[in-house]
C-alpha cells in the first residue's frame, strides 16, 4: 500500500552529510551513512549518465522521467525505509525500491542535478529526499516527522511550493466513504510503531485529521480524456476503491516517443516485482478493479541556491528557455 507516512530557509542550508547537519543544527539523532545510503556505485553511474546525456538542462518533468527510466529493472522490495527500531533518518536504497521510494528517488535526483553543476555526492540526494519526504521538509529523528500518506504528502509539498496539485483542475471530485485508520489499527506491521508504541495514539489522531479533510480524485473513467494534459514526471497517485485508505499505489507519468502516456512505477506484482514501464495509464487503471482513479501532483524545481525567487512553474509559467515536455526515449 502507498500509506507511509520555512521552505526558503531550508533551501539555503548547505548540502551537508546528514550526520554532520544534524550535529550542526541540533535536528536530532542520525544514523551512519552505510545504513542510510545503499548503492553508491549506482548513484555514481547515474551521475555519469546524467552528465553525458545533459539531463541537467531538461525541464523538471522530463528530467524526473529520465531518471525514472534509468531505474527500470531495479528490484522491488517493501519496507526499505524501516532501517532502525527508533531513529528516523532520510535514506536512499538504490538496490531495491518500493513504489514510493522509486518516485521520490527519481524526483530527488532530478532536483539535485539543478542545484549545482557538478560534484554530486550521496549527501546531496539525501538532502533532496529530506525536503520531499518529511513534513515541512525537516526530519527531526522521529517516525512522526515522515509523511506516510500520499494525500498528506501532496498537501504538504504543495503548501511549500514543491508540487502543484492538479487533481481538481483535471476534473477531480471528492472521494466519499473513505477514512484512514490502517496505521493505527495495524500498527504491528510497522517496525517503528512496534518498538515505539507511545506513538500509536499520535498516528491515530493524524489519520483522523487527514480523513477530516477533503481528498479529490479523477475517477478512472474520466482519465482517458485528460491524458493529453499530463506531462512526463507528473506524480500519479492511484486512488483506492478500499474504504480504509485513499490511495494504494504511486508512480510517474511517462510519454513515449509515439505520444502514449505510460505508468512508470515499481510494481509488487509477483510476476514482475521491479521498476517497469507499465501500460498506458488508463489501461492500467481499467485492468485493476481496486484502482478507482488518480490524484496528480506536478513537481516543481527548487529555486537556485541563494535565490529567494519561487519556481517559475509555481505561477503556471515555464522557465525562460525551457522547452515544452516531450516524449523521452528509453
Amino acid at each position: 500500500m502507498a500509506s507511509r507516512s520555512a521552505f526558503p530557509l531550508l533551501l539555503l542550508l548547505p548540502l551537508l552529510p546528514v550526520s554532520a547537519r544534524a550535529a550542526q543544527d541540533g535536528s536530532g539523532p542520525s544514523l551512519p551513512r552505510s545504513i542510510v545510503f545503499r548503492g553508491e556505485e549506482i548513484f555514481l553511474r547515474l551521475v555519469s549518465e546524467a552528465e553525458r546525456g545533459g539531463w541537467r538542462a531538461l525541464p523538471i518533468g522530463d528530467r524526473t522521467a529520465r531518471v525514472g527510466l534509468a531505474l527500470v529493472g531495479t528490484p522491488y522490495k517493501n519496507w526499505t525505509l524501516e532501517i532502525d527500531d527508533h531513529i528516523e533518518a532520510p535514506s536512499v536504497d538504490l538496490y531495491e525500491m518500493d513504489c514510493w521510494t522509486f518516485f521520490e528517488i527519481a524526483l530527488g535526483f532530478a532536483r539535485m542535478l539543478r542545484q549545482k553543476a557538478d560534484g554530486y555526492r550521496p549527501e546531496d540526494l539525501l538532502r533532496m529526499i529530506e525536503l520531499d519526504r518529511y513534513r515541512g521538509g525537516h526530519c527531526d529523528g522521529t517516525y512522526y516527522s515522515r509523511l506516510h500518506h500520499l494525500e498528506d504528502w501532496i498537501r504538504d509539498n504543495a503548501r511549500r511550493g514543491l508540487v502543484i496539485d492538479l487533481t481538481r483542475r483535471l476534473g477531480g471530485v471528492p472521494m466519499t466513504g473513505h477514512s484512514l485508520h490502517y496505521m493505527g489499527e495495524h500498527w504491528q506491521e510497522f517496525r517503528y510503531l512496534r518498538h515505539n508504541p507511545d506513538l500509536i495514539p499520535r498516528f491515530r489522531e493524524l489519520e483522523r485529521r487527514i480523513s477530516s479533510q477533503p481528498v479529490y480524485y479523477v475517477p478512472k473513467d474520466r482519465v482517458p480524456p485528460i491524458e493529453p494534459e499530463l506531462r512526463n514526471g507528473d506524480v500519479i497517485c492511484i486512488a483506492s476503491a478500499w474504504p480504509d485508505t485513499f490511495t494504494s499505489h504511486v508512480g510517474l507519468a511517462y510519454r513515449d516517443p509515439r505520444g502514449v502516456l505510460h505508468f512508470l512505477h515499481a510494481t509488487s506484482v509477483r510476476a514482475e516485482r521491479r521498476v517497469v514501464i507499465g501500460p498506458r495509464l488508463s489501461d492500467y487503471l481499467f485492468a485493476h478493479p481496486k484502482a478507482a482513479g488518480i490524484l496528480v501532483a506536478r513537481p516543481l524545481d527548487l529555486p537556485a541556491p541563494g535565490s529567494p525567487q519561487p519556481p517559475a512553474e509555481a505561477a503556471g509559467k515555464r522557465p525562460s528557455g525551457a522547452e515544452a515536455p516531450s516524449g523521452l526515449g528509453s
